[in-house]
């Protein structure tokens, strides 16, 4: 019987959302043999999701999405990287005060826009602390000002939209050696969001394996079959590995669903244990 994955998945807890054990449970509902929960910036809760994978029967992957300064909007996964390094914690508190700072001009440019959401109901509905565009989103849908999350982004979150801050801590390159630092494995997430014709996309993927990069996202929820193709080729091509998943926001992105994304993803468990077999080999 063949076994399936999500490895990029988060759990945001607030009104509607899921805690990191919760996440882990709807993972089990799913059918999954495996996922990574891979917070933004953030490690806070690997560990309650490791123990409910140990308790249920799924296989946790510790994990986190790093955002990096782009252009564009450029987001770089890390597996099975060492949770307890101090650079890696003292790094992440850094991140935190900056996306502080990304969230305050997020808020700021939609009220100028003229839609009535503060920080303090963001925070609120964030008691971890990680505050993100999706709160946003969320709020704008509640109060009616659209009529979706995912209209949300589309209209004023999203990279080249007037709400849309870029304000980043990390640098790409940083990034890739901090992962590897930390025993790690990174790969660079949604490939079609970072908005490179293909020769300037390769261009940087090779920079960044120069820098220690394993792999690329060759599974996610909007890429179209012929991205994936695209991807995953490149990948062959370049030398690197592949990963994939769904961004599963649970209802702070209701139209995805953990596991099948859209609904007809099947990431097969081979994807993880290519990236355990180069685990072995740090």
């Amino acid at each position: 019987m063949e076994k399936y994955i999500d490895l990029h998945t988060h759990s945001i807890k607030s009104d509607g959302s899921m805690t990191p054990a919760e996440v882990v449970r709807e993972a089990k509902k799913a059918g999954l043999s495996a996922i990574a929960l891979s917070d933004h910036d953030s490690i806070e809760g690997v560990r309650e999701a490791m123990e409910e994978g140990r308790k249920i029967g799924v296989e946790v992957v510790p994990a986190i999405e790093f955002s990096v300064q782009s252009d564009t909007e450029t987001h770089i996964l890390a597996y099975y990287l060492d949770i307890e390094n101090p650079k890696l914690i003292q790094t992440l508190d850094e991140c935190k005060q900056v996306r502080e700072q990304r969230n305050a001009e997020t808020c700021r440019k939609l009220n100028e826009l003229g839609f009535d959401v503060t920080m303090e109901e963001a925070r609120a509905i964030a008691p971890n602390g990680i505050i993100g565009r999706a709160h946003f989103a969320r709020f704008l849908m509640d109060k009616g000002y659209t009529s979706s999350v995912k209209e949300g982004f589309k209209l004023y979150l999203e990279n080249g939209k007037y709400a849309y801050s870029g304000t980043q801590r990390l640098k790409d390159e940083e990034t890739v050696r901090l992962i590897k630092e930390c025993g790690g494995l990174s790969f660079v997430a949604h490939l079609h969001l970072i908005k490179l014709d293909d020769e300037t996309l390769k261009n940087f993927l090779i920079r960044l394996k120069g820098a220690g990069l394993n792999g690329v996202e060759g599974y996610y929820t909007e890429y179209t079959p012929e991205m994936q193709e695209k991807y995953q080729n490149m990948a062959k091509e370049l030398g690197l590995m592949i990963s994939g998943g769904t961004d599963f926001h649970a209802q702070m992105k209701p139209h995805i669903s953990i596991g099948t994304g859209l609904g007809n993803m099947k990431i097969p468990y081979s994807v993880l244990e290519n990236i355990k077999k180069a685990k072995e080999l740090i």
